[in-house]
């Protein structure tokens, strides 16, 4: 250090402060991408709002919304022919798929034009046409206009779970929407009705039926069996068989008494006795007899076509068992019938109406408040995204 002070060559440099420079700070002032900003937000925001807020409260018509709610319940009454067999649960219905059926049949177009036949509701949703476009109907709409129509006027909800179904109905008036929703309820219960009818022509028509082949079934197999008994000549082949049996038993204990008389005989008389000689030829007699009788039990000439025992069993044992098979088929069948009848006799299925139609009293469509305020959020969720859109773009250039 001592060397540097005295170095001639060593320059000395005054000490140097760093200090940043001083800048005055400018005046926050709005510049032209701000009143872009402000525009937009009027444009996008504002003057949609204040478009859907003019037409609400000074264009569209008051809409009056009348409610009814059903459901399809099936009658659980028993009767007494549903204990044979479970008959019940061949010929029943199922009620899932109905309501099914009449939540599509509320939504169609058939169901439109029968409203409309009694409720001229082009006429009814034209009032206001073209005035008010978006909640009106024009005078010459076709049938799937109207159609579509009806689908936004006529708001529909259904419960699977539990099969229940609510019917909105909005219409000019509180009247007309009863009416409208009075005339959904009725013919919702003219389908039921119909479902009804359907199930109890086609389980009657399957009953008669099924009916009339076991009647045929049985009597082509009582008329084998009577066949049967006409070729053979026999009744009953087990009966004849039992007759045969009888006989032959009967040959057996006449043998065994003349074996008895022989030998009681054939002590105390001589070998040259007739009395011996009688007894040995009848003893001779009735052991041929039995032998015969033996005999035909599988002999072939015991009936005219020349069949034996066997196969005469066999042959009516099956034609048997197709006459008790066919007669029990039959009384099955009787059973089905009968039960048909008892269906048909009272109504299965039901529209049970837990909500009759409403007469609303203050017009609560279209939703004022909640049409500009849902208007506003999502006019203002654009304006957002074209505004952080706007300066990404403008930072990266």
């Amino acid at each position: 250090m001592a060397q540097q002070k005295n170095d001639p060559k060593v320059t000395h440099l005054p000490p140097v402060e760093a200090r940043l420079p001083e800048r005055a700070a400018m005046k926050a002032r709005i510049r032209r991408r701000h009143w872009g900003l402000v525009f937009g937000l009027f444009l996008i925001v504002g003057l949609p709002v204040l478009v859907v807020a003019l037409y609400l409260t000074q264009i569209a018509r008051p809409q009056y919304a009348s409610e009814t709610g059903f459901v399809i319940r099936q009658d659980e009454a028993g009767s007494a022919s549903q204990m044979l067999g479970g008959l019940s649960a061949m010929l029943g219905q199922n009620v899932s798929g109905n309501s099914d059926l009449l939540f599509e049949f509320l939504q169609s177009q058939e169901i439109v034009a029968l409203v409309q036949g009694e409720i001229d509701l082009r006429a009814h949703y034209a009032d206001g046409w073209p005035e008010d476009p978006l909640f009106t109907l024009p005078p010459d709409a076709l049938i799937e206009d109207l159609v579509a129509f009806w689908q936004r006027m006529v708001r529909l909800t259904y419960d699977r779970s539990t099969g229940v179904i609510t019917v909105q109905v909005r219409a000019r008036d509180a009247q007309t929407a009863q009416a409208i929703a009075t005339a959904i309820l009725r013919h919702s219960e003219n389908v039921i009705n119909d479902l009804n009818a359907t199930a109890r022509r086609d389980s009657m028509a399957n009953a008669q039926a099924d009916l009339e082949d076991a009647v045929a079934t049985l009597r082509r197999a009582r008329e084998a069996l009577l066949a049967f008994q006409a070729r053979t000549k026999i009744v009953d082949p087990m009966a004849d068989m039992q007759g045969r049996m009888g006989i032959l038993g009967n040959l057996q204990a006449q043998l065994a008494e003349a074996f008895v008389d022989y030998d009681l005989l054939s002590q105390t008389a001589a070998e040259s006795d007739p009395r011996l000689r009688h007894l040995d030829r009848r003893i001779t007699a009735i052991e041929d007899r039995i032998a015969q009788e033996r005999s035909s039990f599988s002999a072939q000439n015991v009936t005219v076509d020349n069949t034996d025992y066997p196969t005469l069993l066999a042959e009516y044992e099956s034609l048997r068992a197709d006459v008790d098979f066919a007669a029990e088929t039959y009384r099955a069948a009787l059973a089905a019938l009968a039960h048909a009848r008892t269906r048909a006799a009272r109504q299965q299925l039901y529209l049970a109406t837990f909500l009759r139609p409403t007469l609303p009293q203050q017009a609560l469509y279209p939703q004022t408040g909640l049409l500009i305020a849902l208007t506003g959020f999502f006019a203002f969720m654009v304006w957002s995204v074209l505004a952080l859109v706007y300066y990404s773009l403008r930072d990266r250039g």
